[in-house]
């Protein structure tokens, strides 16, 4: 039962990815090559294979924390922003890439940045591996929402 329950995490983890990428790769012809965007701005190729390992050690982190005990009420606050940050993941590449709204996507990329925020710093209480695992997408999570305002700011 328990290496379902990280099949589970991963499969509700890489599908929140696979939901975003059927919006984000039809709209980067021409719509996203063509906005202006800082010269930091990573190549294309870079966001793949990022955001797969992120959501692997999400779902890893995920998994360590559920392992400690869903009656905890630490696990359950962590679960909860989890959920919540996931959520949000979710949502953001449809309203930025789907509706093609940078202005949008901000509207939504702000407090999914504070729910990574929240998920890394409980993961930390509940399980310090889990909170290591988040770091990644911590950092990830401000760089995008720093580009993300750059591209609003810049169109």
């Amino acid at each position: 039962m328990r290496w379902l329950r990280l099949i589970i995490f991963l499969t509700v983890c890489l599908g929140a990815g696979a939901v975003g990428s059927v919006f984000t790769t039809p709209a980067i012809e021409p719509w996203y090559r063509e906005l202006a965007k800082p010269e930091w701005t990573p190549p294309g190729g870079v966001f793949a294979p990022v955001w797969t390992a992120l959501y692997v050690m999400m779902a890893l982190a995920a998994w360590l924390v559920w392992e400690r005990g869903l009656v905890r009420r630490e696990v359950q606050r962590a679960l909860v922003w989890f959920a919540a940050q996931l959520i949000l993941n979710a949502a953001w590449s449809p309203v930025f890439f789907g509706l093609k709204s940078p202005v949008a996507g901000l509207i939504i990329i702000i407090p999914l940045f504070i729910a990574v925020a929240g998920a890394t710093s409980e993961f930390f209480r509940a399980n310090r591996w889990a909170g290591l695992l988040m770091l990644p997408y911590f950092v990830w999570s401000g760089f995008a929402l720093v580009l993300n305002a750059a591209i609003v700011r810049m169109n």
